[in-house]
């Protein structure tokens, strides 16, 4: 008799566990990231393009060892986010095996090359430009609502937590892309830049039609300082004046523009991360974060291994640990780590109105 209770006993936890283990993944929060290489899972790979970090050493550190598509010798912003809010690696969203339990988790519709404007990277071909993204983000759902149904499909869009990086590029690959780009002749750089801000504000509030309610929205890095901008425009190792003035200009605007919108929708939408901030930290100061170097990229050749793209044939550090960057335009795997840290946990200095872990802690209670 006590051998049949401590049976009956052992099958009522065993049940109470499962079920809990269900209810969990079942809570789990869905994940969304849009914009571009930095946060890229691996869509690119899908296209005709030559914005595509598919083969080797991309991955190198990767738990696979392989190249994912992903802009960095390991992982990337979005994973690390990822790993704090309890979710997998998300699935790019051209990838085939998103499809069924798989599409609860979120999806990833970042491309690399692509800019807040339409007529950013257009060297690169095909790209999913950012209104191609929200289409793809609109056929997301009507899919998942055929799995779930549409008012449970609403709530999972709804309490998601959503990343968007993207503005660098209309920089880099736009407006100082080639001397006298049609942007530059037809801005000057501070009108430029309001003129970005304005149409980002027309993403963000798109984005909130479709059903974002948290949205951390990541600033531009220190855009005169990556390897790529010192091998064309540095003399003598020190940042680009002109790049950095953009980054600049454009980082404040950026979060004036988040709090307006939130005063508008009247809650806190929209997460100002100041990845500009977070990465001049090690850009200015690399030995305090255990970086050798934040002027020569790991992976890549010419001044500061800083011309043209990581493969196979370039020079290739064999301590990946103790470089800023990974190739001339991305962060390594430790960087990335280092700015997610400042995203979870971060003063207002970095994260505003709050961040990442505090968003978690008032989300669990609603």
């Amino acid at each position: 008799m006590a051998n049949s209770t401590i049976h009956t006993s052992s099958i009522i936890l065993a049940l109470a566990i499962v079920l809990a283990a269900l209810a969990t993944q079942s809570e789990a929060r869905a994940f969304f990231v849009f914009g571009d290489s930095l946060v890229d899972n691996g869509n690119n790979n899908y296209l005709a393009t030559t914005a595509r970090a598919d083969s080797p050493p991309y991955g190198i550190d990767f738990p696979t060892h392989r190249p994912t598509g992903r802009f960095s010798n390991g992982l990337n912003i979005p994973d690390f986010i990822g790993q704090a809010i309890g979710s997998d690696f998300l699935l790019p969203y051209l990838n085939p095996e998103l499809n069924g339990e798989n599409l609860l988790n979120g999806a990833n519709f970042a491309s690399a090359g692509i800019g807040i404007l339409n007529d950013t990277g257009v060297q690169f071909a095909n790209i999913i430009r950012m209104f191609q993204q929200y289409q793809y983000f609109e056929q997301y759902q009507r899919r998942v609502a055929a799995l779930i149904g549409p008012e449970r499909t609403q709530q999972l869009v709804n309490s998601a937590l959503v990343l968007i990086t993207v503005g660098g590029n209309d920089f880099v690959n736009n407006y100082y892309l080639v001397p006298f780009s049609a942007r530059s002749r037809q801005f000057s750089l501070p009108d430029y830049v309001v003129y970005l801000i304005s149409e980002y504000k027309k993403l963000l509030m798109r984005l909130y039609d479709l059903g974002a309610r948290r949205v951390l929205v990541t600033g531009t890095g220190p855009l005169g300082c990556v390897p790529a901008v010192l091998a064309m425009r540095s003399t003598n190792g020190q940042c680009s004046a002109e790049l950095q003035q953009a980054a600049g200009l454009f980082n404040p605007q950026l979060t004036q523009m988040l709090n307006q919108l939130n005063s508008q929708y009247g809650s806190d939408i929209f997460i100002a991360a100041n990845t500009g901030r977070m990465t001049a930290d090690f850009v200015n100061n690399p030995g305090a974060f255990g970086f050798v170097t934040s002027k020569i990229a790991c992976c890549g050749q010419g001044p500061y291994n800083g011309l043209g793209l990581c493969t196979p044939l370039s020079n290739l550090c064999p301590n990946r640990e103790i470089y800023a960057f990974w190739d001339p335009f991305h962060p390594s795997e430790r960087a990335n780590r280092y700015i997610v840290q400042q995203i979870l946990r971060g003063s207002t200095d970095y994260m505003s109105p709050m961040n990442l872990t505090t968003i978690m802690a008032l989300d669990s209670r609603t």
